[in-house]
C-alpha cells in the first residue's frame, strides 16, 4: 500500500482542488461562545453529576491547579512526590477527567494506544484492558490517580474561576470563582488542556428547534437510554435523529445511534479519512512480560517514530506509526533535490488516501453514498481518524447521509434546512467537537489572568504567545502553564507524552524553587527573548499547504493568515520533543535558575 500505482498529479490536484472549493466559505468560522450566551446555556450544563451548593472558600495554600483532567492531575500527583503541598484542583466539570470527564458519548474510545495514552501505568500498577481503551475506563483511570495522590476531597469541582490575579505585596496568586471563593495561592498552575471548549457551530435558528439537542459532550442518557460504557440506547427506538459533524467524535456515536434510532440521518462537510482500528484485548503474554520502566520506554518509542527518528522498531505499530509518520516524514534518499523529495512525499500521500477511498468503496454498498464518503484531499489536512464500524453502518436502511460542504444552513422549530430541503428530526446531536487545539491560552483559560501592573496574560500574548520554555511568561510571577500546541514548546500525537513530561518537570521546578528558599520568580526579559527568538527561527510557512488544503480546524480553516511564527514549536514543526525535555532536564540542573529573577525574601 506505500506506493502509488497510478498517480496523474495534475488530475488529482485538480480534484482536491474542487472537493476545497466547495467547502469554501459558508459559516464554518462561525461559533457560539456557549459560556458567554445565556439562551444556549443549557447546552454546558453537566448531565452527570448533580450540583450541589458549598458555603465559599477562604483559604492561604501552596498550589492551586485550574484544571483537572490528565494534565492537572498528573502535575498534581508529582507534587504529592516532591513533598508536602496543600494542592487545590480547581474545575468547572463535577469531578476529575477532563475531556474524559466530559466526552461520556456511547462508542467513546481514544485513538492513540492506551498503553502509552493512560498515564502513570506503573505507579497504578494498572494495564488497559484493549489496545484503545473505551472512554469510561480512562476516565476511572484518571480518577484513580487522583484518588492514589489525594487530590479529589480538596478540589474545588462545578467551580469556575472568574479572575486569577497576583498580589505582589504577599507574594500569591489570588484567584475568585463563581461561587464565592476566594483562594490565594503561592503557585498557580495552569492545566486547562486542548480541548476544553465545546463547540457549537452559529447556525441561524439554533435556539428555535423544539426538539430535543445537545452537544455530544454533554450527552443526555435520560433523553437516549442507557449510560456511559452501556451503547444501548433503549430510547430511541421510534425517534429521528441527525447528527452533525462526521470527524472523530461523530464516527464514534454514529453506530450506537444507527443501531438505536428509527431514521438517522449524518450531516457531513468534510468526509474524514477513516483507516482501520484494529482494537483487541489486551493479550495475557503483553501484561506478564512487562518490566520495570515499560510505558516511558514505549512513549518515547512512539514519540521517536512519530518524529521521524530511526528505531530499532515500532512497539506501537497502527495506523499512526504506518501512514501519518512517514507522511510527516517523508523518506529522503541521498542527492534527492527538494523538488523531488516533494514530489515523491505528494506521490506517497496519494497512495495512502487512495488506500483510504478504496476502503470506503470495498465496505460501502451504495455508490453514491460511498463516493460521498470518500476523503479528497491530503492526509496532514485533517486529523485522521480510525474505526472499525462506522463505514458499514451506512448500509443500514435506517440511515443516510446528507452531503453538505458548506454546513446546515438553518435551524427550524422541527429540524434543520440543508439546500432548501428541512430534514424534520426529534433530536439532533452536535457532534461538533471543539475549538481547534491551538487555540490562544487566554480563550482556552476562560478568565482574565492578571499579573504584574494589571497586565492580563491575553493582553501580553495579543500578538503570539511569549515564554521560557512554553511553560513560563514574564511578568506572570510564580505561574506555570501545562505545555501545550501553539505555546511555543513541543506538540505530539500522544499528547500525554507532552502533559507528563510538562507536569514533571513543573512539580520539580516548585519543589527546588522551595528548597533554595525562593519567594517569587519571574522571567527576565532577556531569556523570554530569546525563546522567542528560537521559536520564530523555527517557524516553517505553511501557506501553500493551507491555501490547496480542504478547511479543518488543523489549518485554520485552510486560512494561512491563522499561522503565527511566535506560536510555534521548540525545533520547528511539531518540535524537537527529546532536544527539549533534556534541555528541561539541564535546566533544572544548574546551579541557579538561568533566565530567572528570584526573590528570596532577604
Amino acid at each position: 500500500m506505500t506506493e502509488a500505482t497510478q498517480f496523474d498529479r495534475d488530475a488529482i490536484q485538480r480534484k482536491y482542488a474542487e472537493e476545497r472549493d466547495r467547502r469554501v466559505g459558508g459559516n464554518r468560522k462561525a461559533v457560539s461562545e456557549l459560556w458567554r450566551n445565556e439562551a444556549l446555556a443549557d447546552y454546558l450544563t453537566d448531565p452527570f453529576t448533580p450540583y450541589a451548593d458549598r458555603a465559599p472558600v477562604r483559604e492561604d495554600i501552596d498550589v492551586a491547579i485550574v484544571g483537572a483532567g490528565i494534565a492537572g492531575v498528573v502535575t498534581g500527583a508529582n507534587l504529592r512526590d516532591q513533598g508536602e503541598y496543600e494542592i487545590r484542583l480547581i474545575d468547572t466539570a463535577g469531578g476529575v477527567g477532563g475531556t474524559w470527564y466530559w466526552n461520556r458519548y456511547p462508542g467513546v474510545m481514544c485513538d492513540v494506544e492506551s498503553y502509552i495514552y493512560m498515564p502513570m501505568l506503573a505507579e497504578l500498577d494498572y494495564v488497559p484492558t484493549r489496545k484503545y481503551a473505551f472512554g469510561e475506563e480512562i476516565r476511572e483511570h484518571i480518577d484513580a490517580i487522583a484518588q492514589k495522590y489525594d487530590l479529589v476531597d480538596d478540589a474545588l469541582f462545578h467551580t469556575r474561576v472568574l479572575e486569577s490575579r497576583w498580589d505582589e505585596t504577599a507574594a500569591r496568586w489570588v484567584l475568585t470563582t463563581d461561587r464565592g471563593d476566594e483562594i490565594r495561592a503561592r503557585y498557580l498552575i495552569m492545566a486547562v488542556g486542548i480541548l476544553n471548549l465545546a463547540k457549537l457551530p452559529a447556525i441561524p435558528g439554533l435556539e428555535r428547534f423544539r426538539g430535543k439537542a445537545f452537544h455530544s459532550s454533554r450527552w443526555d442518557y435520560n433523553y437516549t437510554g442507557g449510560a456511559p460504557g452501556d451503547d444501548r440506547l433503549t430510547k430511541m427506538a421510534d425517534r429521528v435523529v441527525g447528527v452533525l459533524g462526521t470527524g472523530a467524535t461523530a464516527i464514534q456515536c454514529i453506530p450506537p445511534l444507527a443501531a438505536s434510532s428509527k431514521h438517522l440521518y449524518v450531516f457531513q462537510r468534510t468526509p474524514s479519512a477513516i483507516g482501520v482500528r484494529n482494537n483487541f484485548e489486551t493479550p495475557e503474554e503483553f501484561a506478564a512480560g512487562l518490566t520495570p520502566g515499560w510505558q516511558k520506554d514505549r512513549m518515547e518509542n512512539f514519540t521517536a517514530f512519530m518524529s521521524g527518528k530511526e528505531t530499532e522498531r515500532d512497539l506501537v505499530d497502527d495506523a499512526w506509526t504506518e501512514h501519518m509518520a512517514k507522511v510527516a516524514n517523508p523518506r529522503i534518499e541521498p542527492g534527492m533535490t527538494p523538488q523531488e523529495i516533494g514530489d515523491a512525499a505528494e506521490a506517497f500521500d496519494f497512495s495512502v488516501m487512495e488506500a483510504h477511498r478504496r476502503r470506503v468503496e470495498t465496505i460501502v454498498t451504495d455508490p453514491a453514498t460511498a463516493e460521498m464518503l470518500k476523503p479528497y484531499y491530503r492526509y496532514l489536512c485533517k486529523r485522521p481518524c480510525f474505526h472499525d464500524e462506522y463505514l458499514a453502518t451506512f448500509n443500514h436502511p435506517n440511515v443516510a447521509l446528507v452531503d453538505c460542504p458548506r454546513g446546515v444552513t438553518e435551524v427550524t422549530e422541527r429540524g434543520v434546512i440543508v439546500d432548501g430541503t428541512e430534514y424534520e428530526l426529534d433530536c439532533i446531536v452536535f457532534a461538533t467537537g471543539f475549538e481547534a487545539e491551538v487555540t490562544p491560552l487566554p480563550r482556552r483559560v476562560g478568565h482574565d489572568i492578571v499579573g504584574r501592573d494589571g497586565l492580563t496574560i491575553a493582553e501580553k500574548w495579543a500578538d503570539g504567545a511569549s515564554t521560557l520554555h512554553g511553560v513560563l511568561t514574564r511578568g506572570f510571577p510564580n505561574l506555570f502553564l501545562s505545555p501545550g500546541p501553539g505555546q511555543q514548546a513541543v506538540v505530539s500525537v500522544n499528547h500525554t507524552h507532552v502533559m507528563v513530561a510538562g507536569g514533571e518537570h513543573i512539580a520539580a521546578t516548585i519543589a527546588k524553587l522551595d528548597r533554595e528558599g525562593v519567594r517569587s520568580f519571574d522571567v527576565t526579559a532577556e531569556a523570554e527573548a530569546d525563546w522567542n527568538a528560537k521559536i520564530e527561527a523555527g517557524f516553517s510557512d505553511r501557506s501553500a499547504f493551507m491555501l490547496a488544503c480542504t478547511p479543518s480546524r488543523l489549518n485554520f480553516e485552510g486560512d494561512p493568515s491563522g499561522q503565527n511564527p511566535r506560536n510555534g514549536s521548540y525545533g520547528g514543526g511539531y518540535g524537537d520533543f527529546f532536544g527539549w525535555e533534556t534541555l528541561l532536564d539541564q535546566w533544572r540542573a544548574a546551579a541557579d535558575f538561568p533566565g530567572l529573577e528570584v526573590d528570596r525574601g532577604d
